[in-house]
């Protein structure tokens, strides 16, 4: 007898082995999709892991059914699930949660059915039970919304109960199929008229009727045009009415047929490279291609607008002409529209974009179009890394330093980049990094020659790296020229750029108005109540939101200590600068953005259009517009408060402030050159303001990586993060301070911690964290992620500690 190892969308910690019915034992592929049960009566569709013919320790329940002819995954993804769960100490129903389009993964649904042995005599049920079981009678099943419909009430469950319970009626749960074939109207005609001698007698007739005699001339024209004829695009061409169009059916003149459309339309690769490389471009682009023929991955170290999407261009072209798939990553979903627009360009509607902002349906033609191998280019933020690849033969990640790439909640919580490399690597394909500020590790690694290095040190074009200045507000202060947060010398470039008819861009890394409220009378901050966080400001809806965990309040006018009414806005957010600018510059088009501005999918794109159509002339940001964007006509780059930036009490602080600083200020000068960008500090000794107004990444480095070495950071050392939450603070702190004492013994001095974070209560729930600093052999870290894993099911044994959620991070950012 076979078996089957199918893997759940439920956090388990094994996968669960069915029996295989004799009439699936011939069709069953690892990779379909399977219909089981699990516990009495729930019904899933899970992925088949593997099939074999070594029965279980347990009774096994057999496969309900089949889902598909064909698997949804191949065996190269299945090893590519098996692998994060097992590295990012998660489960594989986590990563198949993450990985397969909601539409994919059914779940049951539950359905009453009538008890014809009950009979029709309901005068023992009280009304609502009666009303229930008269529907049920009558239609012999029912599902849950439709009980609610009845009794017009959402609470229902306590009503069903007590029919099940006095045997009325029983529980079946059916699974269903949520993804929906997309179905447009087509127009043809009738084919006795294709023959224009019968068609000339049907002009004729038709003089009588001038409206059915346009919309029969647009089909016509529609017809010659473009080969076939949507409904909605006739209507719209010939000015005519359904019911015009109906007349026209109702005669056998015209059929009108539905079809099943593709929502994503892609073509066949139509490859048009019309750009030459520089020389030095050139030059790269050939030690690109040396190093990868040696090496599985290739650092490209290339400052700012120095035509590095050009060189991947170029190498994207090349593995497209041998017929294997290309994969793009780009850390945030507001890049893709920048870039789709060029890389269209070059290579039609053959490359295709995946993110989460598409719809569940649009997201199953993705997949199923990039499994059967149709999408050849795939451009998208981390989650496309988890999508059915065919035959991939390269993968990008562009802005490769960028924290986005780490998923953070929920499991799995991978590194994109880290992922990618052991995915590129079960296809024997060629990972290519690029970033003008690479991430440490990934410099470190190419430093030790286990990555290719390759570095672009000028900018396309020639054109000069931007002139940085640190401008001092201690002293602006001290002096009183400030204008509310501007500096004389910032307000002076700005007015400067704005009569040159240039662009600016202004980057403050805090959303909203004001980051808190203070009473200046006693010194009271609003606290949001279900975490230990002040409360921002936001004045565009004039309340207080909580950006842990979304709660929004009202506005604060009176302080709950002290009764006094003198609260004020305290710090500045993206919001206090635009509405500064507004007054400062009146005449400015002035535009936000941030994650409060750019809520739907076409947003940001929007944005960007208008900042390229010049309609905007200042742009205020938060990191949204340092990642990879490219304004031709931008000259000034302002950065508010790098204080803020370099105050973060993290390892990393250094290396992430100064990765923004000079992302943020590759934005001016990227295509007439004489940019500038002004950096307001207070503490401007601070060695990172150095290393950034000469553009030193590699005294950055040298400095930082000293440091990483002497105190065991990465890339000498890797983080595992264990994070404790619970209601209680009490047990929290027990559970913590107990699997700290079984840890110690094997860790010793490489567990710091526990301790409760900077931010100690997240949605009511209590944290306590502990760091573990592993060294980079495999074997170590295999053996801790294993003592790790007996332990916590020791820990969530103990009756007082069985609700503690403990949530391991590895490689955490």
């Amino acid at each position: 007898m076979k078996y089957a190892d199918v893997i759940l969308p439920l956090a388990l910690p094994k996968t669960y082995t069915y029996s295989v019915p004799e009439s699936m034992e011939n069709s069953l592929q690892a990779g379909s999709r399977v219909a089981v049960q699990l516990g009495k009566q729930k019904k899933y569709a899970g992925i088949v892991k593997a099939i074999h013919e070594q029965a279980p320790l347990y009774k096994t329940k057999p496969l309900l059914d089949m889902l598909d002819k064909d698997p949804v995954v191949y065996p190269t993804q299945l090893a590519f699930w098996s692998w994060i769960a097992s590295y990012y100490m998660c489960s594989e129903g986590e990563v198949l949660n993450a990985a397969l389009p909601a539409h994919l993964k059914l779940s049951s649904e539950t359905l009453l059915l009538f008890n014809d042995t009950y009979g029709e005599d309901f005068s023992a049920l009280d009304d609502d039970e009666y009303l229930v079981a008269e529907a049920l009678l009558i239609r012999k099943e029912l599902r849950i919304e439709e009980v609610q419909l009845i009794l017009d009430k959402s609470e229902v469950y306590s009503v069903i109960k007590k029919l099940i319970d006095k045997k009325v009626c029983l529980i079946y749960e059916e699974l269903k199929e949520v993804y929906k074939e997309k179905k447009e109207n087509y127009v043809q005609l009738n084919s006795i008229y294709h023959d224009e001698e019968q068609l000339a007698p049907l002009f004729n007739e038709m003089g009588r009727a001038p409206k059915q005699m346009e919309l029969l001339l647009a089909y016509l024209h529609l017809l010659k045009t473009q080969g076939s004829v949507l409904q909605n695009e006739l209507l719209k061409k010939s000015g005519a009415t359904t019911a015009q169009l109906k007349g026209l059916v109702d005669k056998n003149i015209l059929w009108i047929e539905k079809r099943t459309v593709d929502r994503i339309k892609t073509s066949e690769v139509d490859t048009q490279i019309d750009f030459d490389l520089s020389p030095a471009q050139e030059k790269a682009l050939q030690e690109v291609k040396r190093h990868l023929q040696e090496k599985q991955v290739t650092l490209l170290h290339g400052v700012t607008s120095s035509g590095k999407t050009q060189v991947y261009v170029k190498m994207m072209e090349e593995h497209l002409a041998a017929g294997k798939q290309v994969l793009y990553l780009l850390p945030e979903i507001a890049l893709t529209a920048q870039i789709i627009r060029r890389l269209q360009k070059h290579f039609g509607s053959s490359i295709g974009i995946y993110h989460s902002r598409f719809n569940n349906n649009e997201r199953v033609e993705i997949w199923n179009k990039v499994k059967n191998g149709e999408l050849r280019i795939v451009l998208g933020a981390r989650s496309s890394l988890l999508l059915p690849f065919r035959d991939l033969g390269l993968v990008i990640l562009d802005e490769e330093h960028d924290a986005s790439y780490k998923q953070q909640d929920p499991a799995p919580r991978y590194h994109a980049r880290d992922a990618a490399i052991y995915y590129a690597g079960l296809f024997k394909a060629k990972v290519l990094l690029g970033s003008a500020t690479p991430a440490l590790e990934s410099y470190y690694n190419a430093q030790q020659g286990k990555y290719g290095l390759v570095e672009l040190k000028e900018r396309f074009g020639g054109i000069e790296m931007p002139a940085i200045e640190i401008v001092d507000v201690k002293k602006e202060m001290a002096e009183k020229t400030m204008d509310g947060h501007f500096t004389q010398a910032l307000k002076t470039a700005v007015t400067q750029s704005l009569a040159d008819n240039k662009q600016v861009i202004l980057f403050q890394n805090r959303r909203g108005y004001a980051p808190f409220l203070l009473c200046t009378t006693c010194g009271w901050i609003p606290y949001c109540k279900q975490c230990d966080v002040s409360l921002t400001y936001h004045r565009n809806q004039d309340k207080l939101h909580c950006h842990y965990c979304g709660t929004r309040y009202p506005y604060a006018y009176t302080c709950e200590a002290c009764g006094s009414q003198t609260l004020v806005p305290k710090s500045f957010g993206t919001e206090k600068i635009e509405d500064d600018l507004q007054k400062i510059f009146p005449e400015a088009r002035i535009a936000r953005m941030d994650v409060d501005s750019i809520r739907n999918k076409d947003s940001h794109n929007k944005m960007i259009q208008l900042l390229e159509e010049k309609a905007i002339d200042i742009l205020v940001g938060t990191q949204m517009v340092v990642k990879g964007l490219d304004f031709e006509n931008v000259n000034l780059v302002g950065i508010l408060s790098a204080d803020s930036l370099l105050s973060y009490p993290d390892f990393r602080v250094n290396e992430r402030a100064f990765q923004l600083m000079e992302q943020v200020s590759g934005r001016a000068g990227r295509k007439h050159g004489s940019g500038k960008v002004l950096i307001q500090a207070s503490n401007t000794r601070h060695p990172v303001l150095h290393y950034v107004t000469l553009h030193d990444y590699k005294a950055m480095y040298e400095a930082e990586i000293a440091e990483r070495q002497q105190f065991g950071y990465p890339p000498f050392f890797r983080i595992l993060k264990l994070t404790l939450r619970h209601k209680d603070q009490q047990i929290v702190e027990q559970a913590a301070q107990v699997l700290a004492s079984w840890l110690q013994p094997h860790i010793g001095t490489q567990l710091v911690g526990p301790s409760a974070p900077m931010v100690a209560r997240v949605r009511n729930n209590y944290l306590q964290e502990m760091l573990i600093k592993l060294p980079r052999e495999a074997r170590v870290i295999t053996h801790v992620k294993q003592v790790l894993r007996e332990f916590f099911v020791q820990l969530l044994a103990e009756k007082r500690f069985r609700s503690v959620v403990i949530v391991p991070d590895v490689d955490c950012v």
